[in-house]
């Protein structure tokens, strides 16, 4: 059977409703948890449902294993439709892959190939399909066009791979016009350039968050207004060695940044940058010192609540919720393993507070869950 790969440069029938604690800072509330599977996944070790990205209206898309990747979307209601872009691959690492979603259900993200070159689409509400490619993407197996982002007006920003295997960004406009582009200082060499953050690294303003390897291959933060202006910055702490640096993964309405910043010990911390550049740190009670370990943000809906995961002492992964005022809140999906690598992942939040993500169950195979917001 086909086996996940995650599309990263860097680094969903069955329902289960239970109600769930959360373990907050000053008092505890219940908030229901539902776990779900999209039909037909398989459950071996690195397969099964990812929860990708969630509408205001509460619609679901991401991916799951069957013989390859295909994407679902599923219905507040819990009905799934599966889907696959004509002239996906069916092998491993090949296949359709739901990365973001608007309120329009329009939805982006990747697919790969036969040959293992990755292009973008476009999958409208009826179940159309628009395909893409950015200018400058490589034809070579692994190169190609990665679709990541999609807002409101259905612009859809993401980063393709040249032949070079050099990283570049692009945005693309709702009549198809595709505009590229690469952070000032960005390196040039293999797994080095301009990366977007995924699923959350693009507001309705049109503004991009991401962040670009330097020649050193050190990250560093960057936001690009719609104008195509790009401000770089650095976490406070963020290290400066190989792979070290600062690492974006959402901007709000407002541009308001969030992410990880690893250390120069490669310990994960999370941050907030308003949009007057000022920067604060944070680090969820729990979250392990060691190399690889700590906190990580994930994402920040318009009024600047930030999911993310921690992952422990013993390399576990929690989820947590940071309010606008800092006030943390801890959770674990039902049925989330307790072994290494395992545990509750979000990746992202939509207007009203739900919360989307994956879990990693004891035998490592992957499941969809939904936190509803209050």
């Amino acid at each position: 059977m086909a086996t996940n790969t995650v599309l990263l440069p860097l680094c969903a029938v069955s329902l289960i409703t239970s109600g769930f604690v959360l373990s907050a800072n000053a008092n505890e509330r219940k908030t229901a948890i539902i776990t779900f599977d999209a039909p037909g996944a398989t459950h071996g070790p690195g397969q099964g449902t990812h929860g990708n990205a969630i509408s205001p209206q509460g619609t679901i898309t991401g991916f799951f294993d069957l013989n390859g990747n295909h994407g679902f979307v599923r219905a507040r209601d819990g009905t799934f439709i599966t889907f696959d872009v004509p002239g996906a691959g069916t092998g491993p690492f090949h296949g359709t892959f739901g990365f973001s979603i608007n309120p329009a259900e329009t939805i982006t993200g990747p697919y790969v190939d036969a040959s293992g070159l990755a292009h973008g689409y476009v999958r409208a509400s009826d179940g159309t399909f628009t395909t893409f490619d950015a200018p400058g993407a490589g034809t070579g197996s692994g190169q190609g066009t990665f679709a990541s982002n999609i807002n409101p007006a259905g612009t859809i920003a993401g980063y393709y791979l040249d032949a070079s295997n050099a990283f570049h960004g692009f945005v693309r406009a709702p009549n198809g016009a595709i505009t590229t582009f690469d952070v000032p200082g960005a390196g040039t060499g293999p797994g080095q350039g301009t990366f977007t953050a995924e699923v959350d690294g693009l507001n309705p303003a049109g503004a991009i968050t991401g962040n670009y390897s330097d020649a050193s291959s050190v990250n560093h933060g960057y936001v690009r207004a719609r104008n195509g202006a790009i401000t770089t910055f650095d976490a406070p702490g963020a290290g400066t060695g190989p792979g070290q640096g600062t690492l974006l993964a959402g901007i709000n309405a407002g541009g308001t940044v969030t992410g990880a910043y690893l250390d120069a010990s490669n310990v994960f911390h999370g941050f907030v940058r308003a949009p007057n550049g000022g920067i604060t740190t944070f680090d969820v009670p729990g979250a392990g010192t060691g190399p690889f370990q700590g906190t990580i943000g994930e994402a920040i809906n318009p009024v600047g609540t930030i999911p993310g995961n921690y992952i422990d002492a013993s390399s576990v992964n929690h989820g947590f919720v940071r309010d606008k005022h800092g006030g943390l809140t801890t959770f674990d999906a039902p049925g989330a393993g307790t072994g290494t690598g395992q545990g509750t992942i979000p990746a992202v939040n939509n207007p009203p507070g739900a919360i989307v993500g994956s879990f990693v169950d004891a035998n490592n195979a992957f499941h969809g869950f939904l936190l509803e917001g209050e």
